[in-house]
């Protein structure tokens, strides 16, 4: 059994690479990130399995892959990238790898919200620019933290969270239960929530879900916060919402176009904070998602 990387950039590829042992099955790495869908039939060759980090996997593009069999996904989005329920009928099984970067995304997804509440990047911009920018931030310490989802990275944001004297509401489609988090419908937590933090993943049930009815429902001058996946929210929505001062402040890792064009309204905008689909992009959890890449390996050519 063969399998190929297709898109390692050099950082995942010398992990890739160290994390090797003895009798693991022969994974070809192919160092080019910015290798095209296209592109990806003569990459992929007769290989059984895929390893891919972002590069789009068209189901007619797959077709082309005679030999293919598993596609292991390196993260848990899979969907913004590919249709696994039309792999499937091709005989091509998507793997996900959960939990690997819980911390780092918790991390940056707090790092977000603090710098959205006390305007870091917009002072730091106008200081560079000569404008010395002072201006009254929010003070989080016994406001109300809002969760849309409950999953690993949720569970360790409400623990950083409460370390800092926050009050953590969540809601999650299924129910669940944490140390010191008051689970509440999603109403609820929209009218409640002094700052709003995304961690679903992207289906066709939560495709869309912060509408903009939804959005006009959140507490005037909210703190949103999205990690997650950008098409989770109406962008004309947010947008407009920014602008009126309803969000005070958006702190966002992921956009509905990635990478964000330079003329993107979100770029104009002052009360924005953006980061590039990075916050799961620390040396820990890279060591976390290549080991367990290659365990997904190991279990695929065991069991053929």
């Amino acid at each position: 059994m063969r399998g190929v990387f297709v898109d390692a950039n050099e950082s995942l590829a010398v992990i890739f690479e160290r994390l090797e042992k003895q009798g693991d099955p022969r994974v070809q790495i192919h160092r080019d990130p910015d290798v095209t869908p296209d592109q990806l039939p003569g990459v992929i060759d007769d290989a059984e399995i895929a390893i891919v980090d972002h590069t789009a996997l068209p189901t007619e593009i797959a077709r082309k892959c005679a030999g293919l069999k598993h596609v292991v996904f390196l993260g848990t989005g899979a969907r913004s990238y590919m249709n696994p329920e039309e792999l499937a009928e091709l005989g091509i099984t998507v793997h996900l790898i959960r939990g690997y970067g819980d911390t780092a995304v918790a991390e940056s997804t707090v790092a977000l919200m603090w710098a959205a509440a006390r305007g870091i990047a917009q002072m730091d911009r106008e200081m560079r620019a000569g404008n010395w920018l002072r201006e009254d931030g929010m003070q989080l310490t016994g406001k109300t933290l809002g969760l849309i989802g409950f999953g690993g990275i949720a569970a360790e944001v409400a623990r950083i969270a409460l370390g800092s004297g926050m009050r953590v509401i969540a809601w999650n489609r299924s129910a669940k239960a944490y140390p010191g988090v008051a689970f509440v419908d999603l109403n609820t937590l929209l009218v409640a929530s002094h700052v709003i933090s995304l961690h679903l993943l992207l289906n066709d049930e939560t495709r869309g879900l912060l509408s903009r009815e939804r959005i006009a429902s959140m507490r005037p001058g909210v703190i949103l916060v999205n990690t997650a996946r950008g098409a989770l929210v109406d962008e004309g929505a947010m947008i407009d919402a920014l602008k009126s001062g309803h969000i005070r402040h958006a702190g966002l890792d992921v956009f509905n176009i990635e990478p964000l064009p330079v003329d993107h309204p979100l770029t104009k905008l002052p009360n924005v904070t953006l980061s590039a689909h990075s916050a799961f992009r620390t040396p820990e959890a890279s060591e976390n998602l290549i080991g367990a890449a290659w365990e997904h390996c190991r279990r695929i050519a065991t069991a053929a």
